[in-house]
């Protein structure tokens, strides 16, 4: 009997230690694919159309439409100058473009690609998101520091939301309630979407210069993406901020899978840092994966849990002007591609 119970316990705790380590091990994300796209022009926003499985990339003036899962052409819209992001509504058909430079948002036709028609929104939108609670897709402009609304069927503007500071991403729990960070201001705002007002107001120190943002929306969880290389992961009722955790450097997006409890930052130095869930209250780092320098941006497929980021290879910057007295580097011709992680 001390025989069987000894060798009872050990293998207990060898299958207690073998679980554990299954826990704790890295999700194992790395790059799965490469797809060589080339063309002109820089990005900003990627868009993944979960039914059709299209990729919707910004491309400087127009937007690149590609099969997801082979890369190929599917298709182009133009003129959208300064186009930053692109906002889906597939129960109406319907595509919508915020075009930075333009002040304007394009309705496209989600089946054919084309355009419908522009409407005048605020100074510089830069993220844009269908709210399916409202049926209005919100701009968040940067330069006149508010939210421009929009019925989604009628593409009319039906009121605009003061914000106080200068938006960048923006998500949607799809129940009247949208959130959105405040670059300048390191805060995040709750907005109601049916009255088109600020509801709360949190601050996000000491996570500053906030970007991406996300939303695990079944346990109320924000997952703040900030400039000084953490995450900020705040409640989503309450504004309290839980935790923060480490990121890589220059991150622009943020996204949430809610299937694997995994919460993905793409940063700009060329890392895609996955952060688990564990429960509720209990965040930690799973691995940071090396991407490629400029993958600052990205998109995420629900379906595969695969993400898609762009990047390019890059040149010497040109030389200072007093318009421009810090250039951006320039970037390589044709080198332009689509990155894609998996396990």
């Amino acid at each position: 009997m001390k025989h069987i119970f000894c060798t009872s316990t050990r293998l207990a705790f060898i299958s207690f230690l073998l679980t554990s380590f299954a826990l704790a091990a890295a999700p194992g994300y790395h790059i799965v694919k490469t797809f060589k796209l080339g063309g002109d022009g820089g990005w900003d926003y990627l868009t993944f159309d979960t039914s059709s499985r299209r990729l919707f990339i910004s491309r400087a003036t127009h937007v690149m439409v590609i099969d997801a899962d082979s890369g190929k052409a599917l298709g182009d819209i133009p003129d959208t100058p300064g186009v930053h992001g692109i906002a889906l509504a597939p129960d109406l058909g319907r595509g919508f473009i915020s075009n930075g430079r333009e002040g304007t948002v394009t309705i496209f036709d989600l089946k054919t690609l084309t355009s419908l028609g522009k409407v005048k929104v605020g100074d510089n939108p830069d993220a844009i998101l269908f709210d399916p609670a409202t049926k209005r897709v919100f701009t968040f402009n940067g330069r006149s520091h508010d939210s421009t609304a929009i019925d989604a069927a009628k593409g009319e503007v039906v009121g605009t939301i003061k914000l106080d500071g200068k938006p960048e991403f923006a998500v949607s729990d799809r129940k009247g309630e949208i959130f959105v960070n405040l670059e300048d201001k390191s805060q995040l705002l709750a907005l109601d979407s049916s009255k088109l007002e600020v509801k709360s107001r949190w601050p996000l120190a000491p996570c500053s210069e906030p970007s991406g943002l996300a939303l695990d929306a079944k346990n109320r969880r924000l997952f703040s993406a900030c400039d000084n290389k953490m995450m900020a992961i705040v409640d989503a009722d309450s504004g309290k901020l839980i935790t923060t955790v480490p990121i890589g450097e220059g991150v622009d997006a943020a996204a949430y899978d809610p299937e694997t409890s995994l919460a993905f930052a793409s940063c700009g130095e060329g890392v895609l840092t996955v952060v688990r869930e564990e429960a509720p209250n209990n965040f930690s780092v799973a691995e940071n994966v090396p991407t490629q320098e400029g993958a600052r941006t990205m998109a995420l497929d629900p379906t595969t849990h695969q993400i898609f980021t762009v990047t390019a290879k890059f040149g010497p910057p040109p030389a200072p002007t007093p318009e421009q007295p810090h250039p951006r580097h320039t970037i390589l011709p044709d080198s332009f591609v689509v990155l894609v992680l998996g396990k």
